[in-house]
Formats: C-alpha cells, sequence, structure tokens
C-alpha cells in the first residue's frame, strides 16, 4: 500500500475549512456574537419573552458555530507539529496517531461543509420526527421499529438528544407509530431530508412459507416551534382526551389516565403524549407537538402556492425515497440522489451520513 501524504491531506483540509470559514464569514460571525452578548446582557431583557428567546437562541448558535470552526482551525494547525515530531522520534504509534487525527477532522469537516448548505428559516431548530407504519400489516408494524432503532442510533452517532414522546404499540410485532424530539445543532435542516416514505423488501419472519414481502414506513419531519411562532390555537378547534398510557408491558406502564391525546378539529390532526408523569405534563408536551405540525402545515401550503406558480410537480416515485433490500441482494439506494451501498446492517445501525449529506445538497440543487 503506497505511503499517505500526510502533509498534502493537512493542506487540503486546511484549504477546505477555509472555504467554509469564507462561506459563514468568521468574522462577521464574531461580530454577530459581540451585539448578541450585549443584548443577552441587558437587565430588561426578558421583559419581552419573544425577544428574549430569539437573542439567546442565536447566541447559542452564533457561539457554537465559531467555537466548532475555532476547534478544527486549532487541531489543523497542530498535525504538522505532531508529524514532525513522529517523524524526528521515529515513533510509528505517533505517526499513526496523526493519521488517525487526520480521519477524524476530514470526517467533522465535511459534515461542516453539509451543515453550511443549511440555510432554511427553521433548519437550526430541533426536529419532531414521526414514524408510521404504513401497507404491509405485521411486516410493517415491524419495519416502522427498525427505522425508529435506526434514527435513534444516528442520533446516538452525533450526541443528539432523544426524547420519546409517544409510542403506539402494533398487536403481533413492533410499532403502529412512535413520535420523538431531536435535539441538536440544526437537527431540523439535517433530518429533514428524511422525510417520506422507505420501502424494505425481504423474507418475511412472519410469514411461516418463508417469502419475500415489501414494507412499507412514513417518516414526517417538522420543525419544534418557537415562542416567537405565534401558532395560536383556539380552545373550541381542540378535543382532548386522556387514556391510560399503553406499552409492552412492566412498571413503566402508567396505571392511571394520564395520557393525553389531542385531536385539532379543523385539520384533523391528531397527536398523543404518554411519558411524562402527569397529565398536565402530558397536555403541554402534546399541545406543543400540535403547534410544530400546524406550523409545518402553514409552511407547506406556502410552499404548494409556490410550486403551482412555478408548475413544480413531484416525481414519478411520489413520495417514496428510499428502498432498503435485504433479499435477493442486499442494498439501500435513495431514489432521489442515486446515492446506494451494499452494507446494509451498518445503514440500520445507523450510519445514514452519505445519505443525509447526499439529500441536503440534492435539495440545495433543487432549489
Amino acid at each position: 500500500m503506497a505511503e499517505r501524504e500526510i502533509n498534502s491531506e493537512i493542506a487540503g483540509l486546511s484549504s477546505t475549512l477555509a472555504s467554509i470559514e469564507s462561506v459563514i464569514d468568521i468574522e462577521k460571525l464574531r461580530g454577530e456574537q459581540v451585539e448578541l452578548e450585549a443584548k443577552a446582557g441587558e437587565p430588561d431583557l426578558w421583559n419581552d419573552p419573544d425577544n428574549a428567546q430569539k437573542v439567546t437562541s442565536a447566541l447559542s448558535r452564533v457561539q457554537a458555530t465559531i467555537n466548532k470552526v475555532t476547534a478544527l482551525r486549532s487541531r489543523i494547525q497542530d498535525l504538522p507539529i505532531m508529524l514532525e515530531l513522529a517523524e524526528a522520534e521515529g515513533d510509528s504509534g505517533a505517526k499513526s496517531d496523526v493519521e488517525k487525527e487526520l480521519d477524524a477532522l476530514a470526517a467533522l469537516i465535511s459534515e461542516l461543509e453539509v451543515q453550511t448548505l443549511l440555510s432554511g428559516e427553521y433548519d437550526h431548530r430541533d426536529a419532531l420526527i414521526t414514524i408510521r407504519s404504513e401497507a404491509g400489516g405485521v411486516d410493517a408494524a415491524d419495519w416502522a421499529e427498525m427505522v425508529s432503532r435506526m434514527y435513534f442510533r444516528y442520533c446516538e452517532r452525533h450526541q443528539y438528544g432523544v426524547n420519546v414522546l409517544e409510542t403506539s404499540y402494533a398487536e403481533e410485532a413492533g410499532i403502529k407509530s412512535t413520535t420523538f424530539r431531536v435535539s441538536g445543532p440544526y437537527a431540523y435542516g439535517t433530518l429533514s431530508v428524511e422525510q417520506g416514505t422507505h420501502r424494505l423488501v425481504r423474507i418475511s419472519p412472519f410469514d411461516s412459507q418463508n417469502r419475500r414481502h415489501t414494507s412499507f414506513a412514513g417518516v414526517e419531519v417538522v420543525p419544534v416551534v418557537d415562542q416567537s411562532d405565534h401558532i395560536d390555537i383556539d380552545e373550541k378547534d381542540i378535543r382532548v382526551d386522556v387514556y391510560r398510557s399503553s406499552g409492552p408491558g412492566g412498571q413503566g406502564v402508567n396505571t392511571t389516565d394520564s395520557a393525553v391525546r389531542i385531536t385539532h378539529i379543523p385539520t384533523g390532526i391528531v397527536v398523543s403524549c404518554q411519558n411524562e408523569r402527569s397529565q398536565i405534563q402530558n397536555r403541554a408536551t402534546a399541545m406543543a407537538v400540535l403547534q410544530s405540525k400546524l406550523l409545518e402545515k402553514r409552511n407547506q401550503e406556502e410552499r404548494a402556492k409556490i410550486d403551482a406558480l412555478r408548475g413544480d410537480t413531484s416525481g414519478s416515485w411520489g413520495n417514496q425515497i428510499r428502498s432498503y433490500v435485504l433479499h435477493p441482494y442486499q442494498m439501500v439506494k435513495d431514489h432521489r440522489t442515486d446515492f446506494e451501498t451494499g452494507n446494509t446492517q451498518a445503514v440500520l445501525d445507523g450510519d445514514l451520513d452519505g445519505f443525509i449529506a447526499a439529500g441536503i445538497r440534492w435539495r440545495r440543487e433543487k432549489k
């Protein structure tokens, strides 16, 4: 195997990071940080909670971006020194450490490069993800649970917080649906490209004749509402039902009617929450989820008007975005970007970076 041109790779990474610094205008961000810190320090800031929320959220985002870029630049600058010391001492272990650090930085800079494409109004927010079993019976319910596990593993890899708000279990296996919140920088912008129908082809473990089955799971991704979004919900437009939380069993299943289901009558949107300890907490969380879904519905209606004016039409695959084939061959393929891999197990274990990066770039090109 040819020896790596480490200095050349370091120079390439430094150049890529310089391009990112130029795109995000790091000096302008530092100026914004100073202004936002001054506003955040004003004694009367919280007299206007909506404005305070905007200021503190913006400051947090700017600080996180500056800290990330600064840390990456520092680590790149350290690499030539580490390499020089390793070569001077003839330490193969130290040189191996340099190569590992180089690979780690390459992955982080690639991730940051994709993040620079996330400039949508809500891209910086947390994401609210709902997964539902669609056509395919018990296989679809099992597939919906596999998809939720896939996203949980992805979030673990990226240190995103996950809070499961509600899960409806199927009778035989798997789930009918689940809703969970993903918290982290640009969680919505990153995961929004996953919205659509995910198709699974495999030998069904529930078929005694070992026949191949096709099943579907739907993924919905909406941004978590901000206090400044002003999504007003009239009490007379909602119906609130309480019920006993359900689950696979054990002490985690409530013995009181603390779970809450809210139906928004004008739109027919139904949301549920059962993870909190009290009915009041579950109602508050369910209302927040309903606000997020109403915000996304409003945004979709606005986008639909624009699409109608420009004659935008969906592709022949409709809402189906990705196929996961486990039999007769192994392949996961995205129908929008044509990105694919034969390592199906890695994908199901949360290795979605390639698909998400390709999706974000595809969306930017489409716009």
